[in-house]
This record gives structure tokens, C-alpha cells and sequence, in this order.
């Protein structure tokens, strides 16, 4: 009993109140949001009729108008030294807009509530991000930032899980699955309210007079601003997931299998998430990085050259790696960077890189695949990928000093 406590303690160590209480938020969180999204691709082309072009507008501006948002969210949660109010109303919003897809018409329609949906998300992202650096000490960031995407993978799992029951109950109802993902969302918003903490660097108060956007991108060391420069290289490639359910079901997955293969997907994203942030708190950010990376163009050439059903499966798990060894670690890197005063602005403009990105890279590769074939649309992701590796192996990144 003692030895299980003790293994209990040591898998523990690191994750602060407000990290575990956020992880549980996302778990609810994106429960709700993946009931939505593996069907999306065929909501908007078998019931609404539109194009790969239609879904590269849809997430592009949505995801780009979010890290809009994540930028002025994150800045004014340095400058007013407060984060949780943002990050509630963030996740309220999404909550209350997402399910309202069930109600849509038209793609122009499912592109204004996926843009309301992408607001809440630029509210809360960055000052989440921020408030989870400010709770864990700096040894433990890769495990703390890796435990809140495990949390964020396995409602991941459960979200499409409960889809694909519920599409045998409603036979196929798309609607009627969007609907009631509400039912998740209202619960992470309850555990927000009751359950989170504010918790602030211990750091000197700026004036509010002497704080602003160029003051904080001044302060911003000259290695971050070089991180942000190849993320932007590496998000140019990395267009929607959608395009690859879309791939999916070129290949012959039939669409009540859409949300299974996105839970195989996540439980793979689950299972590396908290290793891959250990080992970067261990040997180093960049080499994750850099692995991950490299993953992910094999992958997206996989996509290109795939011929059969199950290459969709066997890529769909790979790529669940890419995940694990990057999302959080990239997260993690961008605190190791940033002054303790302005971790809601380095998470801001870490977030508007990705999100710039983002559009040009769905437009791009929805043009391509349209235009030429989907090999040249994944090719070119691969091509951004590897470039992006090249670019990261060569900047300096000192390991962050521990504070025990």
C-alpha cells in the first residue's frame, strides 16, 4: 500500500491544483468538441454540399481570428495580472456557440458559428497556457504541459466514442449529435468557476503606463522571436486535420467509422503526450521537437502516396506521435523563453504565428488538392515540415535552470 502511494506521489509530482483542474476542463472541453468536428467534413459536403475549398475557408479564418484573440487575451492577462476570468468566458462562449451547427442552412453559416466558436477559444487559450507556467515550477513544465494535452486527447476519445453510439441511436442524425454536446461543455465551464485558482508569478508589478505591446516584444529574447519565425515555417504546412478525415474516407473509411479513427487517433496522442514532455524536461526541448516534426512529414507523405483503407489507419496512428512529442513541448519552450511577466504575451504571440499560418495553409492546401491531386497538396506539407526541422536544429535553446 505504501510502495502505491509512493508510485501515486512520484507520477504526481509536478502537476499543481490548477494544472489538473484545467486538464479535467479540457477533458469536457473537447469531449464536446470532438462529437463535432470528425463529422464536420461530412456535414458540410453530404448534407450541405460544399467543397474542400468551402472547408479550407471555414478553418482557416476560424483558426486564424483565433490567435487573433490569444494575442490580446494573453497581453492583457500580463497587464491586469488576472487569467482565470478570461479563461471562463473563453470556454463559456465555445460551449454555448458550438452546438448551435446543428442548426445551419449553409457552409457561410457553419462558417460564422465556427468563427464565434474560435473567439472563446482565443479568450481563454493563451491565458490557460500562461496560468499553467505560472502554477509548475520550471523542472516540470514538459510533464505538466504534456498531462494537460494527455486530458485534452482522452475527450478526444470520448467525444467521438459517444458520436458514433449516438449516430446508431439517431441513425445518423448529424444534428442531433451536435446538440447535445452542449451537455460536456456546460459541465467544464461549472468546474472552471468552483475549481480554479488565480495564480500569478511572483514578479514585480508593472506600471500600467510602461506596459504595452512594443514594450513586450522588446523584452522578448532574441531566441524566441527566432522559434516564433520557424514555427511560422512549420505551420505553413500544416493545414486542417479535416483535410485528412477527408483523405480518410477517399481511401474507403465510412463515415460511422470517421469518428473511430479519430479516437485511434487521440489515444495515440494520449499515450505520448506525458512521456514526450518528461524526455524534453530531461534532454531538451529541441530534439522532441525536431523527432516530432520529422514524424509528421513522413506522415503527410504517407497521406499523399496512400492507396488503400487501412494505410488511413496505420498514418492516423503515426501521426497521434507527431502530437505527442510536439504540442506540449512547444508550449513548454515557449515558457522557458519568456520573462515570468509576460507568459500570457509570449503565449499570445506564439499562438497568432500559428494561427497567420494556419489560413494560409488550409487555403493552400484545399487550392492544391482541388486544383492538382492531394499528393501534391501533402507533399507540400512534408516539404514545410522537414524545412522547419532543419531550421530548429540550428537555433541555440539553453535548457530552463530548475528551481530545487
Amino acid at each position: 500500500m505504501t510502495e502505491t502511494k509512493a508510485t501515486t506521489a512520484g507520477w504526481r509530482k509536478g502537476l499543481t491544483r490548477n494544472v489538473v483542474i484545467l486538464g479535467f476542463v479540457s477533458l469536457l472541453n473537447d469531449g464536446a468538441s470532438e462529437m463535432i468536428y470528425p463529422l464536420l467534413p461530412a456535414f458540410l459536403t453530404a448534407v450541405l454540399g460544399a467543397g474542400p475549398e468551402a472547408l479550407g475557408v471555414i478553418e482557416g479564418i476560424a483558426e486564424s481570428t483565433a490567435s487573433l484573440l490569444k494575442l490580446y487575451s494573453g497581453y492583457v492577462s500580463d497587464r491586469v495580472k488576472k487569467r482565470k476570468g478570461w479563461i471562463v468566458a473563453g470556454y463559456a462562449l465555445s460551449n454555448v456557440i458550438r452546438p448551435l451547427i446543428a442548426l445551419s442552412t449553409s457552409w457561410l453559416q457553419v462558417l460564422a458559428l465556427r468563427f464565434s466558436d474560435r473567439v472563446g477559444k482565443g479568450l481563454r487559450t493563451s491565458p490557460r497556457d500562461a496560468i499553467i507556467a505560472d502554477s509548475t515550477p520550471p523542472e516540470f513544465r514538459g510533464k505538466a504541459y504534456g498531462f494537460h494535452r494527455a486530458m485534452d486527447h482522452s475527450g478526444a476519445i470520448v467525444g467521438p466514442l459517444a458520436a458514433t453510439a449516438l449516430l446508431l441511436v439517431y441513425h445518423d442524425n448529424l444534428k442531433t449529435i451536435f446538440l447535445l454536446s452542449f451537455i460536456p461543455g456546460l459541465l467544464a465551464v461549472l468546474m472552471l468557476l468552483f475549481g480554479l485558482k488565480e495564480k500569478q508569478p511572483e514578479v514585480p508589478r508593472v506600471a500600467p503606463g510602461t506596459f504595452n505591446f512594443r514594450s513586450a516584444w522588446a523584452e522578448m529574447p532574441s531566441g524566441f522571436r527566432k522559434y516564433l519565425g520557424i514555427i511560422l515555417v512549420f505551420t505553413l504546412g500544416n493545414s486542417t486535420d479535416a483535410f485528412l478525415l477527408l483523405r480518410a474516407q477517399q481511401l474507403g473509411v465510412p463515415l460511422t467509422l470517421l469518428p473511430t479513427i479519430w479516437v485511434v487517433l487521440h489515444i495515440v496522442k494520449m499515450a505520448f503526450s506525458v512521456p514526450g514532455g518528461i524526455i524534453s524536461d530531461r534532454i531538451g526541448r529541441k530534439k522532441v521537437i525536431v523527432t516530432g516534426w520529422i514524424v509528421y512529414a513522413l506522415v503527410y507523405a504517407g497521406f499523399g502516396a496512400a492507396s488503400q483503407h487501412w494505410h488511413a489507419w496505420a498514418l492516423f496512428a503515426v501521426y497521434g506521435i507527431y502530437f505527442g512529442l510536439t504540442e506540449g513541448v512547444e508550449k513548454a519552450l515557449v515558457a522557458d523563453f519568456a520573462p515570468a511577466h509576460l507568459r500570457g504575451s509570449a503565449f499570445g504571440l506564439y499562438h497568432l504565428v500559428v494561427g497567420l499560418g494556419a489560413f494560409p495553409a488550409s487555403l493552400l492546401f484545399g487550392f492544391v488538392w482541388q486544383r492538382f491531386s492531394s499528393a501534391a497538396a501533402f507533399g507540400i506539407g512534408a516539404g514545410f515540415a522537414l524545412l522547419a526541422s532543419v531550421l530548429l536544429s540550428l537555433l541555440n535553446v539553453k535548457k530552463p535552470e530548475s528551481t530545487s
